[in-house]
C-alpha cells in the first residue's frame, strides 16, 4: 500500500529532526508547492517593486533549513512555523537591506488588512512590524508566535493551536489580543 503525503512528511520530518540531512532534501518536493503559496501570500502584500519573488524567498528558506543545526519538528504544522519564522525573517533582512542600501530608501509595506490577517487596518512598514513583534515577544511571547504562525505561516487556527501545544481557544484569545496590541503599537509608531 502506498504512503499517503501526509505520512511520508511526517516520517520525513521524524528523520530531518534526528540529523538525517537527506530527509529534507526528499521532504521538500512534497512541502514546495505550499510553501510558495505562502510565499505568494507574503509577497502580494507587499509593494509591486519589491524585487524578491516567491520562488526565490522559498529557495531562500530551503537554504536556512539546511543550515539549521538542531531541528525539532514532529509534525507539519511545526514544519510550518519553522518555515514562517524563515520567511519573516527574509523578508525583514531584504527590506533592511533594502533601506540601508540608499538612506531613505524604500520601505516595503504590508498590509494587515488582509482576510483573517491582523484585521483592518493601514499598511505598515515590514520593519515596523517586525520591531513591533519583537516588543510584543518579550512581553508576551506566546502571542508574538501566533502572530508569525498566523501572518507569516499562514496557519489557520488549528494548526496554530497543534504547533504550539494549546486549546484552539487560547489560540484565538492570543490572536485577538495581538492584533489589538499590534495595531496600537504600529499606529503609536506612525505618530
Amino acid at each position: 500500500m502506498p504512503v499517503r503525503p501526509i505520512e511520508g512528511i511526517t516520517r520525513l520530518l521524524t528523520q530531518w529532526s534526528s540529523g538525517d540531512q537527506a530527509a529534507l532534501d526528499e521532504l521538500m518536493p512534497l512541502v514546495y508547492d505550499e510553501l510558495r503559496r505562502v510565499a505568494i501570500g507574503h509577497l502580494r502584500r507587499e509593494r509591486d517593486n519589491l524585487t524578491l519573488h516567491p520562488t526565490a524567498l522559498v529557495h531562500e528558506a530551503y537554504l536556512r533549513l539546511t543550515n539549521q543545526q538542531s531541528v525539532n519538528c514532529q509534525s507539519r504544522a511545526q514544519f510550518f512555523s519553522l518555515a514562517a519564522t524563515m520567511m519573516r525573517n527574509i523578508l525583514v533582512d531584504h527590506a533592511r537591506q533594502a533601506k540601508a542600501a540608499k538612506r531613505g530608501g524604500p520601505q516595503y509595506t504590508l498590509s494587515l488588512s488582509q482576510a483573517d490577517r491582523l484585521g483592518s487596518g493601514p499598511d505598515v512598514v515590514l520593519v515596523a512590524l517586525d520591531d513591533a513583534l519583537r516588543e510584543l515577544s518579550s512581553i508576551k511571547p506566546q502571542h508574538s508566535k501566533i502572530v508569525e504562525l498566523r501572518f507569516f505561516g499562514g496557519l489557520t487556527i488549528e494548526e496554530t493551536a497543534e504547533a504550539l501545544g494549546v486549546s484552539h481557544a487560547t489560540v484565538e484569545r492570543g490572536w485577538t489580543f495581538a492584533r489589538a496590541w499590534l495595531r496600537n503599537a504600529l499606529e503609536a509608531s506612525s505618530k
